[in-house]
């Protein structure tokens, strides 16, 4: 019945590969299952036939569609099916559309979807690494014109030692998550997180990587050897280079001086009434030109900022390739909140609020990952008004999530345990003006943030970006902190944060085929040299360590532990006990199941109360130890007496006094303070209290 099906297999990282073509979606333009291990993705490229009228990009979608099914799990949802992606899948999205978009003809223009459906996850076996590989061999394989392959590698380093594609246990001992994704000659992609990894370290785990891909991709290239089909023609979408030639001559000198200032809203300004007098000009001789007017501006900037910085290392504000912009940090800005920190770099500024709360306000993760919930949060937005456009507020979208990701993995690893600081903490980095690199700018200003909200952070961490240009015949050239025009017409944002100790994370988009070493490794000492000086100069001197203690608006926590047997009693029936607790003394009790107890409030004291609550209900008596308590009610053999919340016992009228009592109302009322010794527990499970024994004891 599948007279094209194949199957291909390799051994990856002491794992089995295997890949299944002609057997299902046969009527993609490329497809295969694939499967590492137990995990298993189907990968599904399809194109349209005719290029998408009036656009100047390519028309790309990767969707990585994470199935619950995938670990035996139903949907939460009310309708108990998948919904929205989850913000793992959208990263997921980000990292493997990153090395693939470059890799596609400049003038293609026909619509192309990469499905990447997770049907089967094996922990040990990384999905994400899988489903890039699958993306890689679906669009080889395919008729889809595209200059691939490429291979996924992620490194770990555990005790020292460089692991690939580590399992799931040795993922949580690893003190570096690296994804690569590499052609054969270059490095294309570069994700990490790291706790505080040394340059050396990060290059030399980057180009084992590159090793291992190296090899895979000789399997791959067997698969499209094989199987892969002929790559179909397309009309080009190039304009027209007469026009090009002869619009660029008649603009450049008035373009030159539109894009020499530092000044995003001056170089806006003057680019407008050149936009306008080309079309006047040329809209007749050109009747297609409103159309492509913005791809033809694009165009001509392009040229011109690359011939300043090829030719005469000349960058749009005049730094030199590397000086950083101008810098400064301030903390304290927003008078409720429980933290706050800008951070301006030139015309990027970056506005991050810290909110600490109970650990009850984690966030709930709901996908593939063993993970279920998380501490830290930080957001990302990025509003119309931070570069100048009239657009009305949104929902985040995939770049936003991604740069609050990023950020959040920067400062994960100097966060303090939640035994030091048992608190969730949101930071959302609001971007209030934008002119390149906020991502980096958020970090920056979340380090302040935090620290002015007292959260006990191990080293502040800096963010910085690096750039590059190339030119046809090989040779190239970095600079640092790049900005908006340098980041449209570059060639590369290699972007860095990390501690003076070490890397946090880097995040690297590329507009060419790949990266050499030596870029790599000029990257990672540039960007080292940026941000020690931004912690020295800039973030220190704004704030030179965490304050003391959260400030009064945030709510003050303290920790305690029980017996986990008593959880029950603490909680009520009901939760009649710790709803009345939390309400009489105005906080919020967090309890887990090993005992250990979280009270949070805005005062102090009120936290304190509380645990004076909890410890009364918790209360174990001694026997034969004494205890003050107070008569609760009266009977005709005895009085009952609570010497802690929950815990009353009898005073037998026998047990009263040291003489003989005729009536209990002769000796005690109720509302009298007494004190008792503890005589123990009788076999019913009832306590036995003594005032008799006790007086003698005082004597």
């Amino acid at each position: 019945m599948f007279e094209n099906y194949k199957v291909f297999e390799y051994e990856y990282a002491g794992r089995p590969l295997k890949v299944e073509v002609g057997k299902v979606a046969g009527l993609a333009n490329g497809s295969c299952m694939i499967h590492y291990g137990d995990t298993t993705i189907l990968a599904c490229a399809t194109a349209s036939p005719k290029p998408r009228d009036g656009i100047d990009f390519l028309p790309l979608s990767v969707d990585y569609d994470e199935k619950l099914y995938a670990v035996g799990r139903i949907p939460g949802s009310f309708n108990r099916r998948e919904g929205r992606p989850s913000e793992k899948a959208i990263l997921t999205s980000r990292v493997i559309d990153r090395p693939i978009r470059p890799l596609f003809p400049k003038d293609l223009r026909n619509d192309v979807a990469l499905t990447l459906t997770v049907m089967s996850v094996d922990h040990d076996c990384s999905p994400e690494i899988t489903a890039m590989i699958g993306a890689s061999i679906a669009l080889s394989i395919s008729d889809i014109p595209w200059n691939g392959p490429i291979g996924g590698a992620f490194i770990g380093m555990v005790d020292g030692k460089f692991v690939v594609n580590p399992t799931s246990e040795q993922r949580k001992e690893s003190v570096l998550e690296l994804t690569v994704a590499a052609s054969e000659k270059k490095v294309v992609m570069i994700e990490a997180g790291a706790k505080e990894v040394s340059d050396e370290d990060m290059y030399d785990a980057i180009m084992l990587a590159h090793e291992e891909i190296k090899k895979l991709l000789v399997f791959i290239n067997q698969i499209i050897a094989e199987v892969g089909k002929p790559k179909f023609d397309y009309p080009s979408c190039e304009l027209d280079h007469d026009m090009f030639d002869k619009i660029f001559d008649y603009c450049e000198a008035a373009v030159m001086e539109a894009l020499d200032t530092d000044d995003k809203n001056v170089r806006d300004a003057k680019m407008q009434p050149i936009e306008d007098d080309i079309l006047e000009k040329f809209s007749e001789e050109y009747p297609d030109l409103p159309v492509q007017l913005p791809e033809l501006i694009y165009k001509i900037q392009k040229k011109i900022v690359r011939r300043w910085l090829l030719v005469d290392k000349k960058r749009v504000d005049g730094r030199r390739m590397d000086q950083i912009r101008p810098l400064a940090a301030e903390v304290g800005l927003l008078p409720r909140v429980h933290g706050s920190g800008l951070f301006t770099r030139g015309q990027t500024q970056v506005l991050s609020i810290v909110t600490l709360g109970a650990m009850s306000d984690a966030q709930q993760l709901d996908g593939l990952d063993e993970e279920t919930e998380k501490r830290y949060m930080h957001n990302y937005n990025m509003p119309g008004y931070s570069t100048g456009e009239a657009k009305a507020l949104r929902s985040p979208g995939r770049r936003e999530i991604g740069h609050g990701a990023l950020a959040e993995r920067s400062l994960l690893p100097v966060l303090p345990s939640k035994e030091e600081f048992p608190y969730a903490i949101r930071v959302v980095s609001e971007v209030v003006s934008s002119n390149g690199s906020t991502s980096q700018g958020s970090v920056c200003g979340s380090t302040l943030a935090l620290m002015d909200a007292g959260v006990p952070i191990k080293a502040p961490v800096a963010g910085i970006s690096c750039g590059l240009i190339t030119a046809e015949d090989g040779s190239w050239d970095e600079m640092i902190d790049i900005q908006g025009l340098e980041d449209f017409y570059g060639d590369m944002d290699f972007k860095v944060a990390g501690t003076h100790k070490g890397i946090t994370s880097i995040q690297m988009d590329l507009k060419i085929d790949g990266l050499t070493p030596e870029i790599i490794k000029g990257a990672l000492e540039r960007t080292h040299v940026a941000r020690d000086y931004i912690i020295d100069e800039i973030i220190l001197k704004a704030i030179p360590a965490p304050r003391e203690d959260v400030n009064e608006y945030a709510p003050k926590m303290i920790q305690m532990k029980i017996n986990p047997d008593k959880i029950r009693e603490v909680i009520g029936k009901g939760g009649e006990v710790i709803q009345k607790i939390t309400a009489e003394t105005e906080t919020k009790i967090d309890i887990e199941e090993d005992g250990t107890i979280y009270i949070l409030a805005v005062k102090k004291e009120n936290a304190y109360i509380a645990k004076g609550i909890i410890d009364a209900i918790c209360f174990e008596p001694v026997e034969g130890c004494c205890y003050t308590g107070t008569v609760t009610r009266i009977i005709p053999i005895g009085a009952f007496v609570e010497i802690a919340p929950g815990k009353e016992g009898l005073v037998h009228i026998s047990k009263l006094d040291t003489k003989r009592v005729e009536n209990v109302e002769d000796v005690v009322s109720v509302g009298d303070k007494v004190t008792v010794k503890f005589l123990g527990i009788d076999d019913k499970g009832r306590i036995n209290l003594s005032r008799k024994d006790a007086l003698v004891s005082d004597n």
